[in-house]
């Protein structure tokens, strides 16, 4: 490295050196060399798909000690071939959060509190509530004797932060139950 001086500008040393667009050693400093990137040091990396919309921009996964260390564009993606927006080159900041909870929290009606449930007991209520709306709400026949075989028990809303694979196969399953209440933002 030079010795810093007034003639030794960077921009300077650009010209004499003809690195007119300031791509080699002239703009680059001895902390900057010294740099490793965070994805050098990863134990692992895994392919994902962007949470935020329905786009499916495909993102790499950088993981070290079990903790998510950066998270990048997939350029082997056909969507996004490598591109994310701000908010799907945010997604660490998101995994990260300190306050994101990763338990599963359950307010009984009127309570005031939240409490901590098992996994399995709460995917045993929804399909407890689920089946038990489907009967309720099952219809056989039509007042003319038609066959229906549906439920107007519950219906599906479905928004744009699942992808398109995910949003088909609620699809299918909804239409397995008998609903016929279906709607998405991606309008299946």
């Amino acid at each position: 490295m030079r010795k810093p001086t007034l003639l030794n500008w960077p921009v300077l040393r650009q010209f004499e050196d003809l690195d007119l667009f300031g791509r080699d050693k002239n703009t680059k400093s001895r902390k900057s060399e010294e740099l490793t990137p965070r994805t050098h040091e990863a134990d692992g990396v895994y392919k994902s798909v962007c949470p935020y919309c329905a786009v499916g921009c495909g993102q790499r996964i950088f993981v070290k000690n079990n903790k998510v260390v950066q998270i990048e564009g997939d350029p082997d993606s056909p969507i996004s071939r490598g591109r994310l927006c701000p908010k799907g080159s945010a997604t660490e900041q998101m995994i990260n959060a300190p306050g994101r909870h990763t338990e599963v929290l359950y307010r009984a009606p009127h309570a005031t509190e939240w409490t901590h449930m098992s996994r399995d007991k709460a995917v045993d209520m929804i399909v407890d509530r689920i089946l038990a709306s489907r009967k309720n709400g099952w219809q056989d026949v039509d007042d003319q004797g038609r066959v229906l075989n549906r439920t107007m028990g519950f219906a599906g809303l479905g928004g744009a932060v699942l992808d398109n694979e995910e949003n088909y196969l609620i699809k299918k399953l909804f239409t397995a139950l008998g609903a016929v209440q279906i709607e998405n933002v991606a309008r299946i």
